[in-house]
């Protein structure tokens, strides 16, 4: 835009002078000389010596100044035809052009009259005249126009001079008309460019959002327009670009005229000087709409802020004032409910918060000329936030605590009530009589007992679990309530002692026996060797069919006692174990031999002859090549079992107090039973495909079964719920404490195994796992989540887009975690949920965090090693409080 409107501007447009250019009495053909100078004709023109000084000088004056500087250096070569004229025509044309050129002369051709008589004075005209004309140019004098041909080329000459140059005076005025008022209209545009520019840099910014934006409008319309007549200004200049073109363009092999080629070049330049006024206009206003769009931007970003700053300090001045803790489970239950209202009513504003303050970010990042400005807001929005996430999770904890308290010690209002009740209830002349102690004390210990089951509180557990939130109003109520619990427990206790030393006055002394020592038991024989697999098979069914999800339910049992001599080797009523320890380990004997002989039983009858060539035929190759997945591995389980497990648990018979650790001490090896179940559903498959093959119906009729195969390969998962039963049943044994103790963890550690196997048959049943999902270690639970893949690098945006969640099943593993895909699939029972694998990820690249907003239910899984990371949403706020901490507790172990 400078370089246009600094240039030189002609003095004189073609238009200024169109009438004498039309009269022709000198035209610039675009010939040149031999060396390169321009060539002027002037040709025949009878009123040439009625042309004014004035109209001449403007003439030469336009002609000379179109040519280039490098050409009309080299000097105008100016040829006068005359040859129909007179001398005084060529005295004429000499004097004005020896006075009025303004131009560099180089040489003058002279075509001399025709007429014999006015060629001789001619020639002594300029013999005579020659000082006078003033001229340090040679004139050449030439007879014809073929003597000028000697001088000048045939191709740079008109046709009239006899020359073969195309020359049309209308066409050249038009274009030198249309390109001089081309260059004005740039010149005009950039000027306009400029002013507005300058008036844009002048501007100052608004304060207010209103008149920012319509000042960023308006400014954007003006430019808009300046566009819209800078893109007609190029349409114009590349059409007449294409005019000027034209003969060429027509017909290949014609060439441009001198003339032609000088206007092309002009335009070229012309179009070149609009386009770069047209990048430096872009360049400018692109700095400038980025300024007032900034200044925008930050108008709106603090207009929000104040909005949204407003609204936290509205919300946590309200949070401050939700002190109660409540004094009742109905009054708490009230307050979470409130609390949760408050939660709710806060959560629009939170939202919002984090999408400013992620906008806040976003400007930054974008080089925002207020960054020093945004960024301390958006510390200050995100720690409102955070702080009203961590006094909200505060709270929400205190009264959830509450609730707790004040649940146990209904709990314990209840118990004692109904203590008193049945203190109240025991009639005084029912307890004359040795059965009437007897039921009594039975009622008080079947009572006392469900302390245990209530899992009723001590003080010092209250104290140490309660403390930090017992208001002193909660504190009176909560030792009103545990006063009660003591005096109600030491009711019972002198009402226990009353009735035994009433039971002891009505018992009569017994004589000690001693007992034979040959009749210490050892452990009772076995059934007979002739059992019945359809009997052992339906006693584990209805075993199993009593087993819950946490385990099997108890079966009421009646025991025969053992004969006196057999009880020789336990002490008295006084020891820690009784004859119903002696029962726990009887039944855990018969049904260990029940169940190696059952598994024994598959190996021989059904896998051994799978070797027998009198039986190949009945077996098909899908079977044969499968059946190691069909049978799993059974034959290690019948080896732990029949030459390690039975005889440790034999063992029992002579000291109970290692029936516990028969357990706790083959901890591994009963993660064969994981191995096992791992491959169940492999073998179902299997079997679906071949249990109508004659081999089964063979070996299950020589094995007498009254059930197909698949039944009893069942029975390793019978096996650990009857194991499960039988623990459950310990503690109604015993009183001994410890023993009790190492019962409990017996049967934690059965359930745990249980509940791995479980797992590891839902594993199994995942379409495309991969071989090294092993690595991964020992399988700890499985759930199905709602899962959002985020990229992070464009969390900061997408973290508040609302978009719809995959549903995946998780499998959680001792050094990783596996997604699968959740698909339902028709079944015969409707349709059933199938899993495919998804991806695998190990401890070792992850990390998990809390969210900061949203749901309670919700928590955050990073990979350290990629772009992604993962949104996992629960079914409820307990399983995702479980899994973040068992993910948490994977983490730190590793």
């Amino acid at each position: 835009a400078d370089e246009i409107m600094q240039q030189e501007i002609r003095p004189l447009l073609a238009v200024d002078i169109i009438e004498q250019l039309h009269r022709q009495f000198a035209i610039l053909s675009g010939g040149r000389g031999k060396d390169g100078a321009p060539i002027i004709t002037f040709p025949e023109f009878v009123g040439f010596k009625h042309i004014s000084d004035e109209d001449f000088l403007n003439v030469m004056t336009y002609l000379t100044s179109i040519p280039s500087v490098e050409a009309a250096s080299i000097g105008f070569v100016i040829v006068i035809d005359r040859r129909r004229d007179k001398w005084s025509s060529i005295k004429a044309s000499l004097t004005r052009i020896a006075v009025a050129f303004p131009g560099n002369l180089q040489l003058i051709f002279i075509l001399r009259p025709s007429r014999f008589i006015q060629r001789t004075v001619t020639d002594i005209g300029i013999k005579y005249y020659q000082d006078e004309f003033k001229m340090k140019v040679p004139i050449v004098m030439l007879n014809s126009v073929s003597d000028l041909q000697g001088y000048i080329d045939k191709s740079q000459l008109t046709e009239d001079l006899g020359g073969t140059l195309e020359y049309r005076h209308s066409q050249w005025i038009s274009h030198r008309t249309a390109i001089e008022n081309f260059a004005l209209t740039l010149k005009t545009t950039a000027q306009t460019l400029q002013m507005f520019g300058a008036r844009l840099a002048a501007t100052e910014l608004p304060r207010g959002v209103p008149s920012t934006a319509e000042l960023l409008m308006s400014h954007t319309k003006q430019r808009d327009k300046l566009q819209d007549e800078l893109k007609l200004l190029g349409n114009q200049g590349a059409t007449l670009l294409s005019c000027i073109q034209q003969p060429a363009t027509k017909s290949p092999t014609r060439k441009l005229s001198p003339n032609q080629l000088e206007n092309v070049a002009t335009m070229e330049r012309l179009l070149v000087q609009l386009d770069d006024t047209e990048k430096a206009f872009s360049r400018f206003w692109s700095k400038h709409h980025l300024k007032l769009s900034q200044c925008l931007q930050l108008q709106h970003f603090e207009h929000n802020f104040c909005e949204v700053k407003l609204a936290l300090d509205n919300l946590l001045a309200e949070q401050a004032e939700f002190t109660d803790i409540g004094d009742s489970v109905m009054r708490v239950e009230r307050l979470l409910k409130e609390h949760k209202k408050l939660e709710g009513k806060g959560q629009e504003s939170l939202e919002k918060a984090q999408l400013l303050a992620t906008i806040g970010d976003q400007l930054i990042q974008s080089h925002h000329y207020a960054a020093d400005s945004i960024r301390p807001k958006c510390v200050e929005l995100r720690h409102l936030c955070d702080d009203f996430f961590n006094e909200n999770k505060k709270k929400h904890d205190i009264l959830e605590k509450s609730l707790e308290l004040h649940r146990q010690l209904d709990k314990v209002s209840r118990w004692c009530e109904a203590g008193i009740y049945l203190l109240a209830s025991q009639a005084v002349d029912k307890c004359q009589s040795r059965e009437g102690v007897d039921v009594a004390l039975t009622d008080i210990e079947a009572f006392l007992d469900t302390a245990t089951e209530q899992q009723l509180p001590s003080p010092k557990e209250i104290y140490n679990q309660f403390e930090l939130i017992l208001t002193p109003d909660v504190k009176a109520n909560t030792q009103k309530v545990l006063q009660k619990l003591g005096d109600v427990q030491e009711i019972f206790h002198k009402r226990q002692v009353s009735l035994m030393k009433l039971a002891a006055r009505q018992t009569r002394p017994v004589q000690p026996v001693a007992p034979h020592p040959e009749s210490s038991p050892k452990r009772l024989p076995s059934e007979s060797p002739n059992f019945s697999w359809k009997k052992t098979h339906e006693t584990n069914s209805r075993e199993g069919s009593q087993s819950g999800k946490g385990g099997l339910k108890k079966k009421k049992r009646f025991l025969k006692t053992p004969k006196e001599g057999s009880l020789s080797s336990y002490k008295s009523e006084e020891t820690s174990y009784s004859v119903t320890v002696w029962c726990l380990i009887r039944d855990l004997l018969e049904t260990e031999e029940v169940y190696i002989k059952e598994m024994k039983s598959i190996i021989d009858g059904y896998i051994t002859p799978m070797d027998y060539i009198w039986l190949k035929h009945l077996i098909p190759d899908v079977l044969q090549n499968n059946k190691d997945f069909l049978f799993g591995n059974i034959r290690e389980l019948y080896e732990f079992h029949n030459r390690t497990f039975l005889k440790e648990l034999e063992k029992c018979t002579e000291n109970p107090e290692l029936l516990a650790r028969c357990f706790l001490k083959r901890k591994e090896d009963l993660q064969i039973y994981f191995k096992y179940h791992k491959n169940l559903p492999r073998a179902q498959a299997i079997w679906q495909e071949c249990q109508d093959c004659a081999y089964f119906g063979v070996c299950q009729r020589q094995l007498d079964h009254s059930l197909p195969l698949f039944k009893y390969l069942r029975g390793p998962s019978q096996r650990l719920t009857n194991y499960q039963m039988l623990l459950k049943d310990g503690p109604k044994r015993t009183k001994d404490p410890a023993f009790l103790a190492e019962l409990q963890q017996a049967l934690a550690m059965i359930e745990e195994l249980i509940h791995s196997c479980e797992l590891a048959v839902d594993l199994a049943a995942v379409t495309g796992c991969p071989e090294d999902i092993g690595e991964l270690g020992r399988l700890l639970r499985h759930g199905a989540f709602s899962v959002w893949t985020v990229h992070k690098e464009r969390s900061k945006v997408t973290g508040f887009i609302r978009f719809k969640p995959s549903q995946r099943q998780l499998y959680l593993f001792e050094r990783g975690i596996v997604f699968c895909k959740i698909r339902m699939e028709p079944s015969d029972q409707g349709p059933a949920p199938h899993y495919s694998f998804k991806k695998s990820m190990k401890w070792t690249t992850l990390s998990i965090h809390q969210l900061e907003r949203g749901s309670n239910r919700k928590f955050e899984l990073v990979d350290r090693n990629g772009l992604e990371k993962y949104i996992l949403q629960a079914a409820s706020k307990e399983i995702r409080d479980c899994w973040f901490s068992e993910i948490s507790k994977l983490l730190m172990e590793q």
